[in-house]
C-alpha cells in the first residue's frame, strides 16, 4: 500500500508557513486589545483560507486522493472542535475571564495544542501502522465519543461545571502557591509585588512567585483540550491516516481555533443542529475504520470507500447540519427571532 511518507518539500513548506503565520498573529495581537467580531471573523477567514491554499498544494503537486484525505481531516477536527470551544467559553466564565485575557490564554493554550498534538499523533498513527488490529481500538473510541455525545445532547439545562475547582487547578494549587486575584494579564506574580501592593491576604501560602487566575484558567484549557485530543485524534486517523496530513489537518485547524472562538460565542445558539451533524459523522467514520481494519486483519469484503466520497460526506453531513440549523431553528430561539 502507498504511503504519503514526510515528503522534504511538504514537511518545509508546512512549517515554513505554520511558523509565519503563529509570528504574524502574535505581531497583530500583542497589543491587549478587546477582540472585535470584525477582526476574528478577519482571521477565522484567513486561517480558512491558508487550510485550503495547503490542500491546493497538496491536490497539485501530489494528488487529489491525498488532498482530499487531508481536507476530510481538516473537516472532521473543525467541527469536533465546536464541542471543545463551548467547554472553553464554561472554563473562562467560571475564572471571570475577560474577553482581552481571553485571547492571551487561547494562544498560549493553542501553542500547547501544537505540541501535545504531535505527540499524540505520532504516537496514535505509529500504533495503527504496526497492526491493522489497532484499527478496531480507534473504531471503539470514536463511537464511544459519538455515543457520549448523543446521550449528552438532552442535558443542555444542566447545571454548568465550575471549573475553578478543576483537578488540574487542585495539582496546580499543591505544586504553586496562588495570589487569588487577577493581575494584569500576567500568569504569574512574584512575592515583592504581592507585598507591595499589600494583598498578603490573597495568597494561598507565601512562596517567591504566586500563579494567578489567569494561569489556572490555561491550566484549566489545556488539560481540557488533551481530553479532548484522546477523542479527535483518533476520528481524525480514523479520517486520514497519514501522519503528516493528520497532523497538517489538526493543526490548520487548531491555529484558527482561537479567532472562532469569539466568531462562535455569538454565532453558536445558531447552529443548534451543527452537534447533531458531527454525531452522525462519528458514527460513519467508527464504522469506516472498523470495516477498513476488518479488510486488512480478517478478510476483504470488497467494500472500499475512497477518499472523496469520505470527504463528499464530511462536508456534506456538516452543511445538512448548518443548513438545517437555519432553517429551522428550535422553538425557543425562533420565539426569540419572532419577538425583536
Amino acid at each position: 500500500m502507498q504511503h504519503f511518507g514526510f515528503p522534504l518539500e511538504a514537511l518545509v513548506i508546512f512549517f515554513a508557513v505554520i511558523a509565519l503565520s503563529v509570528y504574524l498573529d502574535l505581531v497583530a495581537h500583542r497589543k491587549a486589545t478587546e477582540i472585535t467580531m470584525a477582526d476574528a471573523a478577519k482571521w477565522s477567514a484567513f486561517w480558512i483560507t491558508l487550510a485550503l491554499l495547503f490542500y491546493g498544494y497538496l491536490w497539485v503537486r501530489f494528488s487529489k486522493g491525498w488532498a482530499d484525505l487531508y481536507l476530510a481531516g481538516y473537516a472532521l477536527e473543525k467541527s469536533l472542535s465546536v464541542d471543545n470551544l463551548m467547554v472553553f467559553m464554561a472554563i473562562f466564565a467560571s475564572f471571570s475571564i475577560k474577553d482581552v485575557l481571553q485571547h492571551r490564554i487561547l494562544y498560549w493554550g493553542i501553542i500547547g495544542a501544537l505540541i501535545f498534538r504531535a505527540i499524540f499523533v505520532s504516537i496514535g498513527t505509529g500504533l495503527f501502522m504496526a497492526s491493522p488490529w489497532v484499527g478496531f481500538v480507534f473504531a471503539a473510541f470514536v463511537l464511544w465519543s459519538a455515543v457520549k455525545m448523543l446521550q449528552s445532547g438532552g442535558d443542555d439545562d444542566d447545571e454548568v461545571e465550575d471549573y475553578s475547582d478543576h483537578w488540574s487547578v487542585r495539582v496546580t494549587g499543591k505544586l504553586m502557591p496562588i495570589y487569588t486575584r487577577l493581575h494584569l494579564h500576567r500568569f504569574f506574580i512574584r512575592h515583592d509585588e504581592v507585598i507591595s501592593n499589600g494583598m498578603t491576604s490573597a495568597v494561598t501560602r507565601n512562596g517567591l512567585l504566586y500563579a494567578t487566575p489567569a494561569f489556572l484558567c490555561l491550566m484549566a484549557i489545556e488539560t481540557s483540550d488533551i481530553a479532548f485530543a484522546f477523542d479527535s485524534v483518533p476520528a481524525v486517523i480514523a479520517v486520514t491516516q497519514e501522519p503528516l496530513l493528520v497532523y497538517a489537518a489538526m493543526i490548520f485547524a487548531i491555529l484558527g481555533l482561537r479567532s472562532l472562538y469569539f466568531v462562535l460565542a455569538a454565532l453558536t445558539k445558531y447552529l443548534a443542529y451543527l452537534e447533531k451533524a458531527v454525531i452522525v459523522l462519528l458514527f460513519f467514520i467508527g464504522s469506516k475504520m472498523a470495516l477498513q481494519s476488518w479488510n486488512h486483519a480478517v478478510s476483504d469484503t470488497g467494500i472500499d470507500i475512497s477518499p472523496g466520497v469520505s470527504l463528499g460526506i464530511v462536508l456534506g453531513t456538516l452543511a445538512v447540519g448548518i443548513v438545517a440549523s437555519l432553517l429551522f431553528p428550535p422553538k425557543e430561539e425562533a420565539e426569540e427571532q419572532s419577538k425583536k
